[in-house]
């Protein structure tokens, strides 16, 4: 293991290497929040796919190939098909609003009524993937080295608060691209073909197991249902994601680095599956389906590669880890802390320089909360369907609907986040908080408020939607501090 331990190591010393070097790029808000708008296509794509493909798209993608065979693939196909979505339809609009957060969106579409409450959403949902994120280290770490589950938190989310807090986007971003290359190394190239290959090959697989683990629907339709409601919808409108589209240079680049990471999504989402099920043939009677990802590694691999490998499950952590954690930690700034405050917007370079600090204190503060609240939870899965499920029954229609329908109002959004949101809870104390009808009802509830609500009241003030269409068209000129050379 002395070998496997080394591959760690050194791993987690590049990460916060690049933190480092981070710091020293991040000069400015908008270096720190969204990498200066500037990157290209290849930094674009890898950090993307970094972001969606986190420690439930690895390890729960290859439990839910051990659970349910072929079609445990969905899960995470429903990501990539969300980020398809995006990236063809909304990211070339999006990129062009030149802000920062979803609120902001929100903000400037129905005329400032919409950011706090909207915003707390938001944070509430942003910080449950992270809490989520960083109790995945757990696992990983205990398979490394076997310390107990509140160590492995602390060291796991140590790291990834220390590079985040340093850097910003741009350390988040180069991290992002170093977990994608070992990633795509540990998972795609090295476990996908050795898992085949110790389970016998797929005519060996067909022969163990049911056949109802090679039907594409095995899952159930219901459930990719509820994944394509709860997934894909939610990529379109999380600000973990929106955060990675404002980095994008221009809309070409928001919309085919997209592309190429939505189709990445899916690729990984059949390798997972496919690992899963031969894990089902070479060890029939795990404990849990999540078992199945550790032992696979642990056992089947040779020394070396089963350290890349496991670096390969940490990167993927990791990568979800810091972007929620400075989603969470932009809505709370941005979002909620300055608007209670009623603080000025940036007007100049000293007040940019404050605007770095202060983001840099509220990402060191969200990351400590993520830890602690981490450690005491045991289970967060209940807690992040809420979050998955407010986001989805409360955000989806107003923000869609300010870029789809001209006539919605700023009182149609408030009412389409209030009645989604509590359609959500309601029905999740009735059903259950695992239900799939709180989502299904409370985003149907949701979309009739803000059609109603929207109908018997006024316009939106012709001035705002004309500072809208300009802003949706990216006529606006870019500010000094995000006009620079762009970076691949």
């Amino acid at each position: 293991m002395a070998v496997d331990y080394t591959v760690i190591v050194v791993y987690l010393a590049g990460m916060l290497a690049m933190g480092w070097w981070g710091m020293r790029r991040a000069k400015s808000k908008s270096e720190f929040l969204v990498a200066g708008r500037r990157l290209g296509p290849v930094m674009y794509s890898g950090t993307m796919a970094a972001i969606v493909l986190g420690g439930a798209s690895t390890i729960g993608g290859v439990g839910l190939g051990y659970q349910y065979g072929l079609s445990g693939a969905w899960m995470v196909f429903t990501i990539g098909l969300g980020i398809l979505a995006l990236s063809v339809f909304f990211s070339a609009r999006i990129a062009r609003l030149k802000v920062y957060t979803v609120s902001e969106m929100l903000d400037l579409r129905y005329g400032g009524r919409a950011g706090v409450i909207s915003g707390v959403v938001m944070w509430a949902y942003t910080l449950m993937l992270a809490v989520t994120s960083t109790i995945a280290y757990a696992t990983i770490f205990d398979v490394l080295f076997d310390v107990n589950r509140t160590v492995a938190i602390v060291l796991g989310g140590a790291i990834v608060v220390a590079y985040s807090t340093l850097g910003g986007m741009w350390s988040i971003t180069l991290t992002d691209m170093v977990q994608f290359v070992v990633k795509t190394i540990g998972v795609l190239l090295l476990l996908l073909p050795v898992a085949v290959v110790k389970a016998g090959g797929f005519a060996e697989m067909k022969a163990e197991l049911p056949t109802s683990y090679f039907d594409p629907l095995g899952v159930g339709g219901e459930t990719i249902f509820t994944y394509v409601l709860i997934y894909t919808f939610g990529m379109l409108i999380g600000q973990d994601i929106w955060q990675r589209v404002f980095t994008a240079r221009s809309d070409r680049t928001a919309r085919w680095g997209g592309t190429v990471a939505g189709t990445y999504c899916l690729a990984y989402a059949v390798a997972g599956a496919v690992i899963g099920t031969a894990a089902k043939v070479l060890y029939p009677n795990l404990g849990s389906p999540d078992d199945a990802f550790a032992t696979i590694v642990k056992d089947e691999l040779p020394v070396g590669v089963r350290g890349l490998v496991l670096a390969a499950a940490l990167a993927a952590v990791m990568s979800t880890s810091s972007g929620a954690l400075i989603a969470c930690a932009t809505v709370a700034n941005n979002d909620i802390w300055s608007r209670l405050r009623g603080l000025a917007k940036r007007s100049g370079e000293h007040e940019e320089h404050d605007e770095v600090a202060g983001n840099r204190a509220f990402i060191l503060v969200m990351g400590l909360a993520v830890i602690g609240t981490a450690i005491a939870l045991n289970d967060v899965v209940e807690a992040l369907t809420v979050a998955y499920n407010l986001l989805v029954g409360g955000l989806l229609v107003p923000i869609l609907g300010g870029l789809l329908w001209k006539r919605g109002t700023a009182q149609g959004a408030l009412a389409a986040v209030a009645v989604g949101g509590l359609a959500v809870i309601g029905l999740m104390a009735g059903y259950g908080i695992l239900a799939n009808e709180p989502v299904y009802y409370g985003l149907l509830a949701s979309l009739v408020a803000y059609v109603a609500v929207s109908l018997v009241t006024r316009p939106t003030d012709e001035a705002v939607l004309a500072v809208w269409r300009e802003r949706i068209a990216g006529r606006p000129s870019e500010l000094p501090s995000e006009t620079v050379p762009a970076h691949q």
